[in-house]
């Protein structure tokens, strides 16, 4: 089994990868493979609504010639995928908003590849914003089928400068829980 973590923060190593990287330890633990993919920083564009996903139908996305193809090939193997992101006013990066967007539209062109694989989201802010985020991305694994793990609190830290996450108790129990869950229901799903 293979879960993807994508970081939507353009800081590598901020509070948003290293909670990312609380939820795959525990992943790991549980003998689960694991990939830390940054996302956050890189030129990834928007969707245009050019159909041309639909077109190719080899699950990716021909309309821009930017970074997201590779990103998309590995969720579309995995059977996990994290969606990290701060809260940028409120909301989610615009990189993890365009790899929605598209990721969204090539998995319904392609017969809906993300179907029952298994989703969860991963938030840090300063202070506030991280429902909105929370929220955002779980109607993204909603609406293409996906299962959402819950942990014991919403996935959510709140972390300033990199490396607060790391003074956040509850913060860490709660991805550490998230980690568990999604090893678990992994598990039971890949039992069938």
């Amino acid at each position: 089994m293979l879960v993807v973590a994508l970081n939507g923060s353009p800081k590598p190593n901020g509070n948003t990868a290293q909670s990312l990287k609380i939820v795959l330890q525990e992943l790991e633990k549980e003998g689960i493979q694991t990939e830390l993919l940054q996302l956050g920083g890189k030129p990834i564009f928007g969707c245009k609504v050019c159909g041309k996903c639909a077109q190719s139908a080899d699950r990716s996305c021909p309309g821009h010639d930017d970074e997201l193809n590779p990103i998309l090939q590995r969720v579309f193997e995995a059977d996990g995928i994290l969606i990290g992101s701060p809260s940028y006013f409120s909301n989610m990066t615009p990189e993890v908003k365009a790899f929605i967007d598209r990721c969204g539209i090539v998995n319904g062109a392609n017969g809906r590849l993300l179907t029952r694989k298994v989703g969860a989201t991963v938030v840090a802010a300063r202070r506030a914003g991280t429902n909105f985020v929370f929220s955002s991305i779980n109607l993204f694994f909603g609406i293409t089928e996906m299962i959402t793990v819950g942990s014991s609190y919403w996935n959510m830290t709140l972390a300033h400068k990199p490396g607060n996450v790391q003074q956040d108790e509850e913060g860490i129990r709660t991805f550490q829980t998230l980690g568990k869950n999604m090893a678990w229901l992994l598990k039971k799903i890949n039992q069938e």
